[in-house]
C-alpha cells in the first residue's frame, strides 16, 4: 500500500470515529416554562395581535401541539406534577403552595444520576425537597432580565450533558413592564365572552399581553445563546406554560383557556416541521425526556412518552387527558376529562362558587362585579358567578371553544355522558382519587372588601395557610403508580 493510500485510509478512519463520537452524544434539553399563559394567546396559535416571534419560530420548524394539556391549572401542582411525571393527587402536593414530598420521583434527578448537569432557575414553587434532583438552584423571578438564563448557560460544564428548567414569571400579575417587549394598545386585545369589554379589562389584557411577549422575548435569547456554544443541534428545546391566563374563568378552571397552554417541541434538523393534533399532557414531558436521553422510564412515571409524536406529527400516544381543580385559596375538587370532541367536566363540590382570586381581583374583576350588580351580566359572563355550580358540564370543543353551551341535560348525547363518567370513574378508581371529608379551609372570604384587593399576602408567600386532608390521601395516592386509562377501548 502507498503511502498516499495510507493517508487516505488513515483519514478516512479519523473521519469514521469523529462521526461515531458525535453520534453518541447524550443530547441536552431545554425545558421553558411560562407563568399563566393560555395557548391561544401566542401568535402560532392564531392570536392576531400579541407578538412572539421566538415560539412561532420554534413551533413552524418543530412540532407545534395543538392539544397540549396540563394536568391542574393551579401553579404548585402543574409543576410538581411536570417533575414527577404524575397526576397531582399522585404526588402528594395537589394545592396551591404545597411542597412536593421528598419520596417522589423527579426526573431531573433520574438524568442527574447518569451524568447530567442539571439547574432550576427562576419561580420555583415546589418547594425546597426538589433541590436534591438538580445540581445547582438559583431561586428569583427568573427572568432572562432577573435570573440571567443565558449567563446560566454560559457557566455550565464544557464536559456533561445538561438539563435546564427555565421557569419565568411571565405572564403572572401584576404586570411589570421593561423594554424587552412592546406595549400593547388596548384596541388590540380580545376579551373573551365571559369579561367585560371594558376600558379596565382591556388595559389589564393589554399588560398581560406585554408579558407573553417578554417571555417570549427570553425564550428567543436562550435559543440564540444555545447557538452561539454550537450546541443547538443537539439540544432538545420544550416550551409550555403551567397554567392558563390569570383572568375570570381561566387559572384554575378546567375549561381550554385554564388548562389548554402552549407547547412545543423543536430540536433543529430532527424533529421535522408540522403540527400535531395529538392530544398530550404535561405529565407526559417527564417519560418524554427520559427516553430522550436513553434514561429507562422509572414505575411511577404515569404519563406516556411523545416521542413517537416527535418523529411523526400524525402519530398519537393517548386518547384522553385528564385534569384537577383542587384547594387554590378556596376548597374545590373539580375533575375533567378530555377526549375525541368533548370535555367534561365533573364538580364534586357544586354547592360552592368555584372562583380564583383572579375572579374578582383587579380593575377586570371590578368591572365583572358593577355588571353584575347592574344586571348586566351575558349569559357567558354569569358562567363566572355560578352559584350552586352544575354538578356535571360537556362540551363539544369544537363547536364551542369557550365552553359556554352545557350539554350535559341533553338527552340527545346521553351516550357521550355516559363514556365521559366512565372514563372518569375508572380513573379515579385505578389512580386512587378521593374527596377529602376534612378539606383544607378557604383562605378569605368572598365579600365587598375583596374586590380589587386580592390575595397578594397569600400569593407572595408572606402568609401559610395549613393544608388539611389532600385529595387522594384516604387511598394512599401517593403510593400508587397506575396511570390510568390512556387508549380508548
Amino acid at each position: 500500500m502507498s503511502t498516499r493510500q495510507k493517508l487516505i485510509l488513515l483519514s478516512f478512519v479519523f473521519i469514521g470515529s469523529v462521526m461515531a463520537t458525535t453520534a453518541k452524544q447524550p443530547l441536552n434539553f431545554i425545558f421553558l416554562i411560562a407563568d399563566d399563559i393560555s395557548q391561544e394567546d401566542i401568535g402560532c396559535y392564531g392570536h392576531p395581535s400579541i407578538k412572539t416571534p421566538n415560539i412561532d419560530r420554534l413551533a413552524k420548524e418543530g412540532r407545534r401541539f395543538d392539544e397540549g394539556y396540563v394536568v391542574a391549572s393551579s401553579c404548585s401542582p402543574s409543576r410538581c406534577s411536570v417533575i414527577t411525571g404524575r397526576y397531582p393527587h399522585n404526588t402528594g402536593a395537589p394545592e396551591l403552595h404545597s411542597h412536593l414530598p421528598a419520596s417522589q420521583i423527579m426526573f431531573p434527578k433520574l438524568l442527574q444520576n447518569v451524568g447530567y448537569y442539571t439547574v432550576i432557575s427562576g419561580k420555583i414553587h415546589m418547594g425546597p425537597n426538589i433541590n436534591k434532583a438538580f445540581n445547582k438552584v438559583s431561586r428569583g423571578k427568573g427572568l432572562g432580565k432577573e435570573g440571567d438564563w443565558v449567563q446560566l448557560l454560559q457557566q455550565r460544564p464544557k464536559d456533561k450533558p445538561f438539563f435546564f428548567w427555565f421557569a419565568s414569571t411571565d405572564a403572572h400579575r401584576p404586570a411589570e413592564f421593561s423594554p424587552e417587549a412592546p406595549v400593547y394598545d388596548y384596541d388590540d386585545m380580545i376579551v373573551p365572552p365571559y369579561m367585560v369589554d371594558g376600558p379596565k379589562t382591556r388595559y389589564e389584557l393589554s399588560t398581560y399581553a406585554h408579558e407573553v411577549s417578554r417571555f417570549d422575548y427570553y425564550v428567543g435569547q436562550v435559543v440564540e445563546e444555545l447557538e452561539k456554544q454550537g450546541v443547538l443541534d443537539n439540544t432538545l428545546i420544550i416550551v409550555i406554560a403551567d397554567n392558563g391566563r390569570p383572568f375570570p374563568r381561566a387559572k384554575t378552571r378546567l375549561y381550554d383557556s385554564g388548562t389548554k397552554v402552549p407547547f412545543v417541541a423543536y430540536q433543529r434538523g430532527v424533529i421535522k416541521p408540522g403540527p400535531s393534533s395529538s392530544l398530550v399532557s404535561s405529565i407526559d414531558i417527564a417519560p418524554t425526556i427520559l427516553e430522550a436521553a436513553g434514561v429507562d422510564k422509572d414505575q411511577r412515571i404515569q404519563g406516556v412518552s411523545f416521542m413517537p409524536i416527535l418523529k411523526d406529527p400524525s402519530a398519537t400516544t393517548r386518547d384522553m387527558i385528564f385534569t384537577e381543580h383542587n384547594w387554590h385559596l378556596w376548597i374545590a375538587h373539580e375533575r375533567m376529562v378530555r377526549f375525541g370532541d368533548w370535555l367534561y367536566i365533573r364538580n364534586n363540590m357544586p354547592d360552592r362558587e368555584s372562583v380564583a382570586y383572579e375572579t374578582y381581583d383587579g380593575g377586570f374583576g371590578e368591572e365583572l362585579v358593577a355588571a353584575r350588580k347592574a344586571g348586566k351580566l351575558t349569559d357567558a359572563q354569569k358562567m363566572v358567578f355560578l352559584n350552586p355550580c352544575p354538578e356535571e358540564e360537556l362540551y363539544h370543543v369544537g363547536n364551542d371553544p369557550h365552553q359556554i353551551k352545557n350539554l350535559a341535560e341533553n338527552p340527545e348525547y346521553a351516550n357521550v355522558m355516559q363514556q365521559a363518567q366512565g372514563l372518569l370513574q375508572e380513573w379515579t378508581e385505578q389512580t386512587g382519587d378521593t374527596i377529602p371529608e376534612n378539606p383544607t379551609t378557604d383562605y378569605v372570604q368572598i365579600n365587598e372588601t375583596f374586590v380589587g384587593i386580592g390575595c397578594r399576602p397569600m400569593v407572595q408567600g408572606q402568609v401559610k395557610h395549613p393544608h388539611l386532608e389532600l385529595p387522594g390521601d384516604a387511598a394512599g395516592a401517593q403510593t400508587i403508580n397506575h396511570p390510568g386509562p390512556i387508549r380508548l377501548k
